[in-house]
């Protein structure tokens, strides 16, 4: 019995470092095959549609008793969700690995629920009372995540890892070298702004979303149709582009385990797990997770793809992981005071009632 209570409280924990590790090789897989110039949104739409393929038995047989009734109104949302969530934002993170780095692309997702807190405030999603200390933790540990994305996007700094080659380049390259050092100085910039619009997108997707969990709480069924037509919108958008025919045909192994991993795994039985943890221990638990991914990313693409790690990298990192815990801190004192207060009214209702009974008692002959 022990060995069991201890395995229920230590399962959530185990799972979720799979599920960090499991995405970190995602991001590598994914640089990898985008340095090979495999097209951007033929990567999605295969992604996607396989995730859909894998998500949509699931969501068939497990939630086939309680699922309502699918509405063009829940249509159009799950439409507009697949277009915000899927296909531009992973375009655009696609594009932001491609031209920075997978370790820089994961910093940014570390932002995400500081964006997202800012974005539901309005909405009434979110409540903020700065005169307690839960309210201040998550307005500070907001302020102190942007200015971690602000440092990762305007310092560089110099270069704490480096890769040395045996030869030096004979003089005749020199200008090519210099030539190639403005490029790839431009890539960089154009990876970093399409970053902050894809977090800025997957944020305003996470408020989205709430709308469609009090319209269709089918969570397995709402995400294969949502992975569905973000399928179509990517292939849509892909041939719009260009439609040549040869950017679908998957060339080497590496392709092929990329598409199966990513639709399968990093889309697929991810989602699964980290649905099961928010259910296990709440989404505060879950989410407070996400800076690992970035970590197990440093692992792989320093050694593994002789990325360089800048100082502007660390110090930005660092901030956005320290501002993300303290938003988390503040949620979780959120939490804990909300189910206090359910709990007070829990028990007055039951006091109410137990006076009420009491008085007709005392008046019945």
């Amino acid at each position: 019995m022990a060995g069991l209570k201890s395995f229920d409280k230590w399962s959530p924990v185990i799972v979720m470092l799979a599920v960090d590790f499991a995405f970190a090789i995602v991001n590598i897989l994914l640089k990898e095959v985008l340095n090979a110039e495999m097209n951007h949104l033929v990567l999605i739409t295969y992604r996607q549609s396989i995730s859909a393929i894998f998500l949509a038995p699931i969501g068939y047989f497990w939630e086939r008793d309680s699922r309502p009734k699918l509405t063009l109104k829940i249509l159009f949302y799950l439409f507009f969700s697949a277009l915000v969530g899927a296909s531009l934002t992973q375009y655009l993170f696609l594009l932001g690995i491609q031209y920075t780095s997978a370790t820089f692309a994961c910093a940014f997702i570390n932002i995400v629920p500081a964006v997202t807190f800012i974005m539901a405030l309005p909405f009434g999603l979110e409540i903020l009372n700065i005169k307690t200390n839960r309210g201040r933790a998550k307005l500070i540990g907001t302020f102190v995540c942007i200015c971690g994305a602000l440092i990762l996007v305007l310092y560089k700094g110099m270069p704490l890892v480096t890769y040395s080659h045996p030869e030096a380049p004979p003089p005749s390259m020199q200008q090519a070298i210099s030539i190639s050092s403005g490029e790839k100085g431009g890539r960089w910039t154009i990876g970093s702004i399409a970053l902050i619009v894809g977090t800025l997108l997957w944020s305003s997707w996470f408020v989205i979303q709430s709308n469609i969990g009090k319209l269709y709480p089918c969570q397995y069924s709402s995400t294969a149709i949502m992975t569905f037509f973000g399928a179509i919108q990517s292939a849509v958008i892909s041939f719009s582009m260009d439609r040549n025919l040869s950017l679908w045909i998957l060339k080497g192994k590496v392709e092929i385990l990329t598409v199966i991993y990513a639709g399968v795994v990093g889309s697929g039985l991810c989602y699964v797990a980290m649905s099961w943890c928010v259910k296990k221990r709440g989404p505060v638990f879950t989410a407070a997770f996400s800076p690992l991914v970035q970590i197990m990313a440093v692992m792989f693409d320093i050694p593994l793809l002789h990325e360089q790690l800048h100082l502007g990298s660390v110090i930005g990192s660092a901030s956005v992981i320290a501002g993300l815990y303290i938003l988390l801190w503040g949620k979780k004192k959120d939490a804990e005071n909300c189910s206090k207060e359910l709990t007070q009214e829990a028990e007055e209702v039951k006091d109410t009632e137990a006076q009420l009974q009491l008085t007709t008692i005392t008046r019945c002959p």
